[in-house]
């Protein structure tokens, strides 16, 4: 038993090292495995106990005392022997472990306020999971703290499950998942990286809807840990508190408190589960535990639902340049060079339909139907690809016009409406039974058209172009704006689930606006979704923003969230350069646009022949385990090269450098962090080989000289021997 007084000494001189060694003899054998609980999972109603889970690479020892409440005891990442909790050095004035108000009490995992119900251990797939049961001793109510690991990562995730065992609705806010407080060293030692992980920030700090992962770690060793959060969208904060002690940060995992504040109400008999929080430990410049390693393996194989074990499929989209004037003749036309080009889906955007949430076809742009579309498009092995509003909808449809009551309302009571390409449209609530009738429209359009991938767009519960957010109706399921604001976010969860439930290997795209911001991308996201179309860059003449603002974006979120997740637009396949687009395309999952049919028949054949073999090297190798971004990538410019590299731990993967305006001959590529080893190099551009290097190679910089027909060079590295 911790004593709570003993252990809240001093703000600083706790842990002056902040990085002790764990040496093989303090961690017995059982806390390799994936969870030990010293007593079997059973504990006693207010007994003292503790458990561990974890693996290979990481342990997390969480401790319940009858007064210290729930804390972590240790966390450990057992590959780097780093201790970012050690031993007998819990601060408890930062090991909350969680927080909340609930109808006026504040509550926290540690402290006396709940006993201990008991905790259980359970297999999950690819690793295991801890289950800690509390029950608040005033409230009629039980909280259950859920941790999971998984085999072969060094993460520990994490979420709530909080029960109303009463009568009354209890009524949540300041809802914190993740309170702990960690040691990475002294303050003038820490750092901080935002903004998906990317941006150099004071240590001392509030992440909003962008910041999806946050890397804290100690600038001299690199050790450090990633925080992921899953909390949706604009519902997002996390606190990282540099500043509070000499030597520990404490970190907060928290639901939105202010802009966007979450409230939540729970009736007597149900649960509110939370969003979960992902703590994932690295150590910089080390080998496969360097977070270029560790974090795209995590999130890719972890918190994406599959299309890491399948890889991405080609997506053709018909919004630029067509918009809503697409229509059946140039589909047929455009379908024929996409089937060339080895696209696998050809997706029709908007203009398909008749109206904004109804599934009726337009007949005016394809008088015989959809029917003679989908026959083409499959008899090209290829699969259709339909774009589909979810709550932004026409007053004619039968939606409204039955349940006017679904509407959100804006703060003077009035129907909220949003400005789209088909007009001015109602946004429906998705905290109303209109969740199940977008599900079941959605559902009816893939078994309709025989669906492979459908783009969900446009309003939910924010406008990204500056409407106001949330509903303020009354009668809906959340009890005022505050609560609409999250539970429109549970919605779309919601209605996925629903649509996977009846159709799993569908491919669904939560864009952007669907999401409610500009080029937004989460995890909570990925909870939710596949894919995310998470912009609309301009790309209609050869000097537009193109491929390099694309750029721009996969490497701002690639250090935290899967690439292959991400749906950038708007590529097009036909303007100057062609390697450019598909070199482009294959940072992230492809996507191309434009007019296919300005293709000549020979770079449409260029295209087959490089779209097949970027199939056969991701159907081989396992690119998602990595991502190196190389040259000038925190902000791609004209004046300089930039590239990639997404590499499998076997080391075999691609290599991908852009000249842009920069009249380089030559991109010298560092990798430092390759696997041990000879690799082989071959130009996919040029099909010539370019020689064998290794390690040492590497590390000084290989020259890729860029071919004089093209301003890319794209790279497939093999390892040899």
């Amino acid at each position: 038993m911790i004593d709570a007084t003993k252990a809240s000494v001093s703000r600083r001189g706790v842990i002056r090292n902040g990085l002790l060694v764990a040496t093989s003899g303090l961690w017995p054998s059982w806390a390799f495995g994936a969870v030990y609980s010293q007593g079997e999972g059973s504990a006693a109603e207010g007994g003292n106990e503790s458990w561990t889970v974890g693996n290979g690479q990481i342990a997390r020892a969480v401790r319940f005392d009858p007064q210290a409440g729930l804390f972590t005891e240790r966390l450990s990442d057992l590959t780097t022997q780093v201790d970012f909790i050690a031993p007998g050095k819990v601060r408890m004035d930062m090991a909350q472990e969680f927080s909340f108000l609930c109808s006026g009490h504040s509550c926290t995992g540690s402290g006396s306020e709940f006993s201990l119900l008991g905790a259980n251990v359970a297999a999950i797939a690819n690793g295991k999971s801890l289950t800690v049961k509390l029950r608040h001793k005033v409230l009629s109510l039980d909280v259950s703290v859920i941790y999971n690991v998984y085999d072969g990562h060094a993460a520990v995730r994490k979420h709530l499950v909080m029960k109303n065992t009463g009568t009354s609705a209890l009524h949540f806010s300041h809802l914190n998942i993740e309170a702990i407080g960690v040691s990475v060293g002294p303050e003038n030692e820490t750092t901080l990286l935002t903004q998906y992980g990317t941006i150099p920030r004071e240590i001392f700090y509030t992440g909003r809807s962008e910041d999806a992962g946050l890397l804290v770690a100690n600038g001299r060793t690199g050790a450090g840990l990633a925080i992921i959060s899953e909390v949706p969208g604009y519902m997002k904060r996390t606190e990282v508190s540099g500043w509070d002690d000499a030597e520990s940060v404490r970190i907060g995992v928290l639901y939105d408190t202010d802009l966007m504040p979450f409230e939540r109400s729970i009736a007597g008999g149900e649960e509110f589960k939370t969003a979960s929080v992902s703590l994932v430990t690295y150590r910089n410049g080390s080998g496969f535990q360097d977070p270029h390693w560790r974090l795209p393996s995590y999130t890719a194989k972890v918190l994406m639902r599959r299309v890491d074990a399948q890889g991405p499929p080609w997506i053709y989209n018909t919004w630029e340049p067509f918009e809503r004037g697409i229509n059946h003749d140039t589909v047929v036309e455009l379908i024929e060079a996409a089937s060339v080009m080895g696209i696998d889906v050809f997706t029709i955007d908007d203009g398909w339909q008749q109206e904004y949430g109804d599934n009726s076809v337009n007949l005016t742009s394809f008088p015989g139907g959809l029917k003679s579309i989908l026959e083409a498009v499959e008899a090209k092995g290829m699969r259709l690809g339909l774009w589909i509003p979810v709550a932004a909808i026409g007053t004619t449809t039968a939606d409204y016009r039955n349940h006017p009551e679904w509407a959100s309302l804006d703060r003077e009571g009035k129907p909220k409406t949003t400005s789209t390409m088909g007009g001015e449209k109602v946004v429906m609530c998705m905290a109303t039974a209109f969740r199940d009738s977008a599900a079941d429209r959605i559902i009816d359009a893939i078994e309709r058209f025989h669906l492979a991938y459908v783009k969900l767009d446009l309003t939910t519960v924010f406008n990204a172009y500056g409407e106001a957010p949330g509903c303020w109706a009354k009668g809906h399921d959340h009890g005022n704006w505050a609560e609409s604001l999250n539970m429109i976010y549970e919605g779309l969860s919601y209605m996925t689930a629903k649509i996977y439930q009846k159709h799993p290997e569908v491919l669904l795209d939560l864009t952007f606006e669907l999401w409610g911001q500009k080029h937004v991308i989460d995890a909570g996201l990925l909870a939710a979704g596949d894919l995310d179309w998470m912009s609309n860059v301009d790309d209609r003449q050869p000097d537009s923003a193109g491929p390099l603002q694309a750029r721009q974006l996969l490497y701002q979120r690639a250090a935290s969230i899967p690439v292959e997740s991400m749906l950038i637009g708007n590529i097009h396949a036909e303007l100057p350069t062609i390697q450019e687009s598909f070199a482009t395309a294959i940072g992230s999952a492809p996507l191309l646009l434009g007019d296919l049919r300005k293709l000549s028949a020979a770079d449409r054949q260029w295209y087959h022949e490089k779209t097949g073999w970027f199939k056969k090297l991701r159907a081989k190798t396992k690119i998602s385990e990595s991502f190196f971004p190389l040259g000038s990538w925190l902000q791609p410019s004209p004046a300089a090269w930039d590239g990639f590299a997404r590499l499998a731990h076997s080391g075999n993967g691609v290599i991908a450098v852009f000249r842009n305006k920069s009249h380089e001959t030559a991109a010298t590529v560092q990798l430092p962090l390759m696997p041990t080893g000879n690799y082989r190099l071959r130009s996919v551009i040029t099909g010539k080989d370019l020689g064998v290097f290794g390690n040492s190679d590497w590390t000084r910089g290989v020259a890729i000289a860029f071919p004089e027909s093209s301003p890319v060079e794209v790279i497939e590295v093999s390892a040899v021997g």
